[in-house]
């Protein structure tokens, strides 16, 4: 399909109103297929299939790999960064933006979702939907060719938009995806092969979420943590990594669309998980509640990440009006307590996270930049309007998607609001958080996938 004939479809389809919204999908889809099907004519391309041992899915590998990078190179391989707080400091990266915004690597289609990308061996991982399958990808990071697919019958349609949310995970050679209707699969992470996969909704008894599935898989040791929100002891879930056998099942909560992180709280290794009503701290080994801290908002839900602040503290927002809270967490052992600080209103994260530098916090209270202060919880400033956007900390910079596809560059500072450049990246409604890897900027939504040069030369 040309971009003329997908234009005037989409054109069409704004003009008939919501009742042709497939429409507009498959006029997309055809434009990814297209280019998908122009990378494998290229040169020097080829196609190899990988056969898949899961009868619902199926897995193509596509050529034209650049070489990959050692190993010790992996770094951002979890949603939001190595510990999921939005901070990146494996590497310098630049920080001396031209008006014009970053020098673009490579830009091409992709499918629907809101979910992100972990890199790791010089590949891009992310799922998106194609018509009427989820659909697991790797990309060359160096020019964005598609270098295997892994796909299963699931849709998941919303008028906040279609496809699957929760990035996927990669962890020592595989790849943990999961899906907005709960299917969950161990990938190989160069072939796309399938180890192992299940529904985790139906596995535990579990209904989805009115947003679906969003929490991105946890690896903790030889187990994967997983949120399907089941009752009767089946909420947070962790399974065997290597063969998806069911390890422990703990909590009675209803989820939220919060990913769990593994975390150092009170001297004590730990999974904690906000919940539609809570924030919990859980022993790795098997699951036990160390401590709760209520934490409601209106429809029970809850997105934003939870940042450590220090040995003992973490800070927490939400929007629906709820606000924003400092907790401590005191204890030993298996018994501690989590209280509060302080808690107010001046930052209200609603689907997005903040990110902590030099005792402030930085966030979007309800789509405006605000500068807190960690300790007392005052506002330094509220400035900037990035609608429900991200934000990556780097250098002492605050790098920011905005929900139009706008990237922005910011210096970390309480003084006052600072902006540095902003430019263009992608087209349309941007939800997903961006990701940095190798030099490289990746940013995407439901219409585009783009990569821009971050690297200091």
């Amino acid at each position: 399909m040309t971009k003329r004939t997908m234009f005037v479809a989409l054109m069409g389809c704004a003009l008939l109103g919501g009742g042709c919204r497939k429409t507009a999908n498959d006029a997309h889809y055809a434009a990814v297929e297209s280019n998908r099907q122009a990378q494998v004519a290229q040169p020097g391309a080829s196609v190899s299939a990988t056969p898949s041992p899961s009868p619902s899915a199926s897995a193509a590998a596509s050529p034209g790999a650049s070489p990959a990078p050692a190993a010790a190179s992996n770094y951002w391989t979890n949603f939001r960064g190595p510990k999921r707080d939005g901070k990146y400091d494996e590497t310098s990266v630049s920080t001396n933006w031209p008006s014009s915004g970053l020098k673009q690597l490579w830009k091409q289609p992709i499918g629907v979702g809101h979910a992100s990308f972990v890199v790791a061996d010089g590949k891009a991982y992310t799922i998106e939907q194609r018509r009427g399958q989820e659909v697991v990808a790797a990309y060359d990071i160096n020019n964005g060719r598609e270098l295997w697919t892994q796909k299963w019958n699931a849709e998941f349609t919303d008028s906040t938009g279609d496809g699957p949310r929760a990035t996927p995970t990669w962890d020592n050679g595989r790849i943990y995806a999961l899906g907005a209707t709960g299917e969950l699969r161990a990938l190989d992470a160069n072939t796309g092969s399938v180890f192992w996969g299940k529904n985790i909704l139906s596995d535990n008894q579990a209904k989805n979420l009115p947003w679906a599935m969003a929490a991105s898989p946890l690896i903790v040791d030889d187990k994967v943590i997983v949120l399907p929100g089941g009752t009767n002891g089946k909420s947070v879930v962790a399974y065997n990594k290597m063969t998806g056998a069911p390890v422990w099942r703990v909590l009675n909560d209803t989820q939220a669309y919060v990913s769990p992180m593994l975390v150092d709280l009170a001297g004590r290794r730990q999974i904690v998980v906000v919940s539609s009503s809570r924030v919990v701290g859980l022993a790795p080994e098997k699951g036990e509640l160390l401590w709760e801290y209520p934490w409601d908002t209106d429809m029970g839900i809850n997105v934003s990440q939870p940042i450590v602040v220090d040995r003992n503290r973490f800070f927490i927002s939400s929007g629906y009006g709820k606000g924003a809270a400092l907790v401590e967490v005191k204890g030993s052992g298996n018994s501690y307590t989590a209280s509060t600080i302080w808690e107010n209103k001046n930052m209200k994260n609603k689907f997005n996270s903040s990110v902590l530098y030099n005792g402030y916090i930085y966030g979007l209270d309800e789509g405006i930049m605000v500068c807190l202060d960690v300790n007392t919880g005052e506002r330094k400033w509220k400035e900037g309007r990035f609608g429900y956007g991200q934000i990556i900390l780097t250098n002492g910079h605050l790098i920011v998607t905005s929900d139009q596809g706008e990237v922005a560059l910011l210096k970390a500072t309480p003084d006052k609001y600072t902006e540095v450049a902003r430019f263009s990246a992608v087209q349309g409604q941007t939800w997903n958080y961006p990701a940095i890897a190798s030099g490289r900027l990746l940013v995407r939504n439901s219409n585009e996938m783009a990569a821009y040069d971050l690297s200091t030369q």
